[in-house]
């Protein structure tokens, strides 16, 4: 009987043991059957949570629990010296393709507005106006007969201004000089123009002209001598007649 009630004892004081808040398990023993996990002390299901020392009755707050060492970003290890050059060279890449977009964009519209002001592109019956109109102008100043200079210097004071007078008076004194020893008859017939620009009432036009030369004095009767000529010239129109404003010769 003396065992019994003792087992019966042991029994009761265990299960009072686990019922009380913050009571442990004595010697290794498994608590009760039938006890709620609620009164498993929380010290025996979350070992991770400890105290920290001597904050018990303290007041102090718990001192925070580093959860592993500190990473720190190094630049280093992604700013190589090949990665720097990789993105100074793609920046340049953007840089340069924005450039050659709007240069390519600024070219257009200059090219759209030459073209607007250009009517020698646009305007067939105005270009062959002034084409013919240059090149009758070109063959008469450069045409001299030693026997008729008075025609040639009206041609030159008709179709004449601005500095081609000075030009033109310059290159025909060489013909003069020779003209009244040989007794010179020079034609010249313009065999192919273009116009460059006409834009209002200025225009540019590069001509091509054959030249001959034949010298009638005695001694020199049937001496003719042939040559090609090439002229760029500056062209105005004045009063409603195109006239020969400068003159470029190619030798």
């Amino acid at each position: 009987m003396s065992t019994t009630r003792h087992l019966i004892n042991r029994r009761r004081r265990l299960a009072a043991l686990s019922a009380a808040p913050g009571a442990r398990t004595v010697r290794g023993d498994r608590p009760a059957a039938g006890a709620s996990r609620a009164a498993v002390p929380a010290r025996a299901r979350s070992p991770r949570a400890t105290a920290a020392p001597g904050a018990a009755g303290s007041g102090a707050p718990p001192e925070p629990v580093a959860s592993g060492p500190a990473r720190r970003w190094r630049p280093a290890a992604y700013l190589t010296p090949a990665a720097v050059a990789v993105a100074v060279l793609a920046l340049l890449t953007v840089l340069l393709g924005g450039f050659a977009a709007w240069a390519a964009g600024r070219a257009s519209d200059l090219r759209g507005s030459l073209a607007d002001r250009n009517t020698a592109l646009t305007d067939n019956t105005r270009t062959s106006e002034v084409k013919g109109s240059v090149s009758q102008a070109v063959d008469a100043v450069f045409s001299y007969d030693y026997a008729d200079t008075a025609r040639t210097d009206k041609a030159a004071a008709k179709v004449l201004t601005g500095r081609a007078v000075r030009q033109y008076a310059s290159m025909i004194a060489r013909v003069k000089a020779q003209a009244a020893a040989r007794k010179t008859v020079l034609t010249t017939t313009v065999t192919d123009a273009g116009v460059e620009m006409i834009d209002g009432d200025r225009a540019r036009l590069l001509l091509y002209a054959d030249q001959r030369n034949t010298g009638t004095a005695k001694g020199s009767a049937g001496d003719t001598a042939y040559a090609a000529a090439m002229f760029a010239v500056d062209a105005v129109e004045q009063d409603g007649t195109w006239k020969i404003a400068s003159i470029d010769t190619f030798s």
